[in-house]
Order: C-alpha cells, then sequence, then structure tokens
C-alpha cells in the first residue's frame, strides 16, 4: 500500500469576502519534500497557506496531512495535528524574551504516519540550529532585527513538533547572511524528514531548497515541474515572476 503525501491539497477556493482568490489549486507535499509556490505578489502563495490553516472563513476544496481531512478543522485543531506556520508578518510576541516565545508554543513530540518518531525540539535543540538565537535567549522580541525575529519564528514554529512547516515569504526583507541560514536550516530540517511547503519569489533562494515548484498566477497554477527545470527555463520566470 502506497503511503500518502504529507499534504493534499484538492481543488482549494478561497474567498475574502464576495471575492474568489484561489480557483481549484490542486498539490502535494511528500514526507521529506521541499515544494515551493511561487508567483508575483498577490498570486494568492499566501492566500493558499492561510486556507490551509483554516484562518479564512470562506474556503472549499479538501486539504489532508498524511492522509487525515483537515478540511473542516478550525485554525487550532489543523496547528495540534502536526502543521506549523509561519505568517509573513512573523507576529512574534515582542514584549516576551526569545525563550518565552518558544516556550508558549511547547507541543507533545509527534510520530509520523508509519510509527517513526519525527523531530522533536527543545530550546536547546533549536539554539544550535539558530546559534544567533543562543545569543539572545533572554532579549525581547521587540528587540530583535527583522532577520532574528524570522529565525525566532522558524523556531517558535518548531518547538509545536509539526509534521510540516509552511514558510510564508522566509525571505524577504532580511540581510543575505541571515537568509543564507535559513536556507541551510530548510535544508536540515529536510534532512530530518520533515515537510516543508515554502512561498517565495526569489528564484536563487528557492533553488537552494526546493525539489518542486507550483506557479501561481491569480489564484491558478499555471506550472508545476522540479526546480531545476525552472532554473533553466528563462521564460517561465519571465513570465511569472518578473513584469
Amino acid at each position: 500500500m502506497t503511503a500518502p503525501p504529507a499534504l493534499e491539497v484538492e481543488r482549494l477556493c478561497a474567498w475574502y469576502g464576495a471575492a474568489q482568490i484561489l480557483y481549484d489549486v490542486t498539490f502535494t507535499v511528500g514526507r521529506g519534500e521541499v515544494v515551493t509556490l511561487m508567483g508575483h505578489n498577490g498570486a494568492g502563495k499566501s492566500t493558499t497557506m492561510k486556507a490551509i490553516m483554516g484562518l479564512l472563513p470562506r474556503r472549499s476544496g479538501v486539504v489532508r496531512l498524511y492522509g487525515r481531512d483537515l478540511s473542516a478543522r478550525k485554525p487550532f485543531q489543523i496547528a495540534r495535528l502536526g502543521v506549523g506556520f509561519t505568517p509573513e508578518d512573523r507576529r512574534i510576541f515582542s514584549d516576551l524574551t526569545v525563550l518565552e516565545n518558544l516556550d508558549v508554543a511547547r507541543q507533545p513530540p509527534r510520530l509520523f504516519d508509519d510509527g517513526t518518531p519525527a523531530p522533536a525540539w527543545t530550546p536547546d535543540a533549536l539554539f544550535r540550529l539558530f546559534p544567533n538565537l543562543a545569543e539572545m535567549r533572554h532579549r525581547p522580541g521587540g528587540r530583535m532585527s527583522g532577520g532574528e525575529q524570522q529565525m525566532l519564528t522558524i523556531a517558535r514554529t518548531l518547538m509545536g513538533n509539526p509534521l510540516i512547516v509552511l514558510l510564508d515569504e522566509p525571505s524577504e526583507g532580511i540581510a543575505p547572511v541571515i537568509v543564507d541560514e535559513i536556507a541551510n536550516t530548510i535544508l536540515e530540517l529536510k534532512k530530518q524528514g520533515l515537510s516543508i511547503l515554502l512561498s517565495e519569489q526569489n528564484v536563487g533562494f528557492a533553488e537552494l531548497v526546493s525539489d518542486r515548484v507550483y506557479m501561481l498566477q491569480k489564484g491558478q497554477i499555471r506550472w508545476s515541474g522540479p526546480m531545476p527545470e525552472l532554473a533553466a527555463n528563462a521564460e517561465v520566470q519571465s513570465s511569472y515572476l518578473t513584469g
């Protein structure tokens, strides 16, 4: 029997009020795979992630985590089942220290669908993954740079011991050295079997970490394929990522 993918999204539609934003978006993410949603601002990348997390009041379609239907569940239930989400605007607790931000996200360890243990995270393990955070563990989140806050957001998500992480625009607006560190982090998480759905516009960053790409335009998937195929295809990049 074939194991289900980590994430299945089928015919996902979503609305903001009366305006439909997503149209029958369908894709999968395998275990230990990094899949990237790409496209212009406004293409529907962030909306797709919010719809998966149940954060939009009006949506339709099917979302499954290792075969378990999430479609009718509330955001807190989806998180408790093992879907981690790092939003584009980070949303750290600015008055809490790094350690306190991590502690509020703590959830029990999990198992993958085949019964093997998923990666289990502690503050010490995350400080090894993010050495910069170790040096500021008692610093309030509001006194950190944008890049440091981005690392904290990812670390806080991992404290929930997720089976899959949704990363929304992690490289946007942060220093290149931090971008490199986040890329290395994604590769390390992949090595441990964690699945990642990434929203990104930076082809160079996506090329470092991604296995496959789905290109969104006006809320529909217009192109999909392996990352090396996109990297070599200037026409697709020009059509959907520039101008």
